[in-house]
């Protein structure tokens, strides 16, 4: 199978991830530049007469870092409580990042630990007539957090629990002050 070089824009995403991983081995380096497969026809495979695989809506681009046991249990079974919520839906793209970046420096002022960031349904797959913009904030929240001044200080991104929002939530977990 045919290897293809990374563009620039997942040149930098690789470099950043990189630089987030810790190496579980002392001394143990990640590769400079992986080299992803492509298939022959440079198109998904599939086999004849067998349907395209359902589009599910991509959660946000943030890795989900581990938390520990009783976080999981909290957050799984809706009995956590956010700190502070924020409703960016219904906001132009440049005004709900703007939102998003107060929001954080006043978590962190305030030694919040769980934000509940309210971003909108995801897109509707299937059927047209829809807002082709209708999940815009959504699809740009994992990337404005990682690319975030305050990105050292999140512990990790959630899909809120339905009595939250569900797929148009999330739950930012935020490390304590060291």
């Amino acid at each position: 199978m045919a290897r293809r070089h990374l563009s620039s824009d997942e040149q930098a995403l690789w470099n950043a991830l990189a630089r987030s991983v810790r190496p579980l081995r002392p001394g143990t380096r990640l590769p400079e530049q992986p080299s992803l497969p492509l298939p022959a026809s440079g198109a998904p495979t599939r086999l004849k007469g067998q349907p395209p695989a359902p589009m599910r809506p991509d959660p946000p681009r943030t890795p989900a870092k581990v938390l520990d046991a009783n976080w999981e249990r909290r957050i799984r079974g809706g009995t956590l409580t956010p700190d502070m919520t924020i409703d960016l839906h219904g906001h132009s793209l440049s005004a709900a990042h703007v939102r998003l970046n107060q929001s954080l420096a006043t978590a962190l002022t305030r030694d919040a630990r769980v934000m509940l960031i309210v971003t909108g349904k995801p897109p509707k797959s299937g059927g047209s007539g829809g807002d082709p913009r209708r999940g815009a904030i959504r699809g740009e929240i994992g990337h404005w957090l990682e690319t975030s001044s305050y990105a050292d200080r999140i512990a990790s991104v959630r899909l809120a629990h339905p009595r939250h929002g569900g797929d148009g939530a999330i739950y930012v977990i935020l490390r304590r002050k060291k």
